[in-house]
């Protein structure tokens, strides 16, 4: 089963696809996408680790998000994959702009092979003021469309909002 949980910064999303996880009874593979870049970021996946139980395997990749889910996959397996907006900034950022749309086109491709339950955690960035930079457009243009393509495959998309889990598609939590 396919999951997209969506959100606003601290809404929760993150909490929930992490209770998901644990409750599920599978083995847990965490695929973290952030880079550790800053001050501020390093305490931010601290805190993550840390909520996170220990026997969860961990795996950091921060560009090529279609491989380690076609290696990570399993039946008896539950991956959660937080989150797709820092691996969009990732590609985004890089001087290769067509690695986005590559890494895009393969990450859509392999959803409907994979085995297992496979959650992906994002933020909501489309619902606010249109930015003003190039750079901050295209990244709410190109979440939106990401978000857009997931949703249409995924069996279950939730939006969280203050903690709570309002279900758009597919069974209610």
């Amino acid at each position: 089963m396919l999951q997209l949980i969506l959100g606003g910064a601290r809404s929760g999303k993150s909490r929930l696809a992490e209770k998901l996880a644990g409750e599920s009874g599978f083995a847990v593979t965490y695929i973290a996408t952030s880079q550790t870049l800053d001050g501020e970021m390093n305490e931010r996946v601290r805190h993550h680790r840390e909520r996170r139980p220990a026997h969860w395997a961990l795996v950091e990749e921060p560009l090529e998000l279609a491989r380690v889910l076609r290696e990570s996959a399993r039946e008896d397996t539950f991956v959660l994959v937080d989150c797709l907006t820092l691996w969009l900034t990732n590609l985004l950022m890089l001087e290769n702009p067509q690695r986005l749309n590559a890494e895009r086109d393969a990450l859509l491709a392999c959803l409907a092979e994979l085995p297992g339950e496979i959650v992906f955690v994002s933020n909501e960035t489309g619902m606010g003021v249109i930015p003003l930079g190039e750079l901050t457009r295209r990244y709410v243009d190109e979440a939106g469309w990401l978000h857009q393509a997931l949703a249409e495959r995924c069996q279950r998309v939730v939006l969280t909002v203050a903690g709570l889990p309002l279900t758009l598609k597919g069974t209610a939590l």
